[in-house]
């Protein structure tokens, strides 16, 4: 019974947070975060009045954050309209500014999408295939890796990997392609952080990569920082780096994509890879990291992928071993596992 309780406690207190993170996509999408950052403490009746919502929905958006210590609260003896609330600065980079590298405001959207597929999910798991492609509307996609792609890859990530941060600052300028670049995030920040490249970003997504065109606009990389829509595997032309970051067990054909990646390469270049921190063997129970990237593969990455026949089925749980055994396949002669890493990511070196 001990451990039919802990269970029951253990279910009760998952509800609570899937809750919270509903509540935080509410305040994302509203932007409540945004208006009490910039704006400062409010009112329930003065949040409403910044955001253009309805003071009946805030007041009640305002009393859960505050019981659930997400904002300060003044007065909680005070008339509920009364009431002044408060993000406290701590929280701002978390919940209100997207560029910042501890933002995590997007999890709130991460999980309403993955909540919108469940019951195209249930047949998929009935019948094997692929749930249909999600809409972008009406939230739009998260940007999960944007703030890390934006503070991290061009300034510590890459150059800590001296062979490809040495030929990224020399001359003749180096070629990048940046496979499922999404939306263009990954390429904008080695551009960024290497005025000389240019970058190449493909990926199947229409509407992803338009919203990266748009960003390579916005920040005047347009010269530079270039997307196409295109299958990775019927890419051409010679670069010094192939990037695949957070995409390569998303891939329905990783060997076909590392192999084409190994062709493009030219002479002296390489192939770095970007992929979810997982153990190497499957243990159980597994760490919080471990548990959190097979909930994602459950929702997405694995359904994402089973709709080619042919598909090698990795999900987002892909050991280093099952990368070397794609490697090898795909021709590279070596894979190196580079000796730094973050709280998600592992990072690989593949050479032909």
């Amino acid at each position: 019974m001990d451990r039919t309780n802990a269970l029951v406690e253990r279910l009760f207190r998952n509800a609570g947070a899937a809750l919270e993170l509903y509540a935080v996509y509410l305040g994302e999408r509203l932007g409540l975060y945004k208006a009490l950052a910039e704006h400062g403490p409010a009112t329930s009746v003065e949040l409403a009045e910044r955001t253009g919502t309805a003071e009946r929905y805030i007041r009640e958006w305002l009393e859960h954050h505050a019981v659930s210590e997400l904002l300060d609260v003044d007065d909680t003896t005070a008339a509920p309209t009364e009431r002044r609330y408060t993000l406290p600065p701590e929280y701002v980079p978390v919940l209100a500014e997207p560029d910042d590298a501890n933002y995590h405001g997007y999890k709130g959207v991460e999980l309403a999408r993955a909540a919108r597929m469940l019951p195209e999910l249930v047949e998929a798991y009935r019948t094997g295939g692929a749930p249909p492609p999600l809409p972008w509307g009406p939230e739009g996609r998260a940007d999960p890796n944007r703030a890390s792609y934006l503070n991290l890859l061009g300034k510590e990530w890459l150059p800590a990997i001296p062979e490809i941060n040495e030929r990224l600052r020399a001359d003749p300028p180096a070629r990048v392609a940046d496979f499922a670049c999404g939306t263009g995030w990954s390429s904008i920040a080695m551009a960024r952080a290497y005025p000389r490249i240019t970058v190449q970003g493909v990926d199947l997504d229409e509407a992803a990569i338009a919203a990266g065109t748009q960003h390579a606009a916005e920040a005047g990389l347009s010269d530079r920082v270039s997307f196409a829509v295109a299958d990775v595997a019927a890419q051409r032309g010679q670069f010094d780096l192939v990037t695949i970051l957070e995409a390569l067990h998303d891939m329905p054909r990783p060997v076909e994509a590392l192999r084409t990646a190994r062709q493009m390469l030219a002479p002296g270049g390489t192939v770095l890879i970007a992929d979810e921190l997982v153990e190497d063997e499957f243990t159980a129970p597994a760490s919080e990291v471990e548990r959190y990237h097979y909930g994602w593969s459950l929702m997405s990455c694995l359904p994402s992928a089973m709709g080619d026949p042919e598909t090698a089925a990795t999900g987002a749980v892909m050991r280093p071993a099952t990368l070397r055994r794609y490697a090898t396949e795909a021709g590279f002669r070596e894979t190196q596992v580079l000796p730094f890493q973050t709280t998600y990511f592992r990072f690989y070196r593949l050479i032909p």
